[in-house]
C-alpha cells in the first residue's frame, strides 16, 4: 500500500473520521438549507480529506506543498460555515466547540504532516 501512503497518515485518518461526524451533524439541518449551507460544509470538510490524498501522490516539493496548503485552508472555510450555522441556531454552542476543536486538531496535524513529508523529500 506504499502507493497510497496517505492511508497511513494520521491527518488523513482523523479528518476522514471527523468528516463522518460532520455528515451526521448536517443531516439535522432543515430541508431548505440542504443544498446551500450543509452542502458547503460537507464540500469544504471533504476537501481536507481529498487534498491530503491528492497531495500524497505528488513527487515535487512545490506540488505537494500546494495541496497541503489547500487542505490547510479548508478548516478555516469549514469553520466559517459552521459559525454561520451556529448563528442561525442550526447547531448548539457545544457542537460548535466540538467541531472547532476537531478543526484545530486537523490543522495542527496537517502542519506537522507538511513539515515531516517535505523534510523526507528534501
Amino acid at each position: 500500500m506504499q502507493d497510497f501512503r496517505f492511508l497511513n497518515w494520521e491527518a488523513y485518518k482523523n479528518s476522514k473520521e471527523d468528516f463522518n461526524f460532520i455528515i451526521k451533524l448536517v443531516n439535522n439541518f432543515p430541508q431548505n438549507l440542504k443544498f446551500e449551507l450543509d452542502n458547503q460544509i460537507l464540500r469544504s470538510f471533504l476537501s481536507i480529506v481529498l487534498n491530503i490524498a491528492k497531495g500524497s501522490s505528488k513527487s515535487s516539493d512545490a506540488k505537494l506543498n500546494r495541496f497541503f496548503n489547500v487542505a490547510m485552508g479548508s478548516p478555516h472555510e469549514t469553520l466559517a460555515a459552521i459559525d454561520v450555522a451556529k448563528d442561525n441556531k442550526l447547531i448548539s454552542d457545544d457542537e460548535f466547540k466540538k467541531i472547532c476543536d476537531k478543526l484545530i486538531s486537523i490543522a495542527r496535524q496537517l502542519g506537522g504532516l507538511k513539515l515531516s513529508v517535505l523534510d523526507v523529500l528534501s
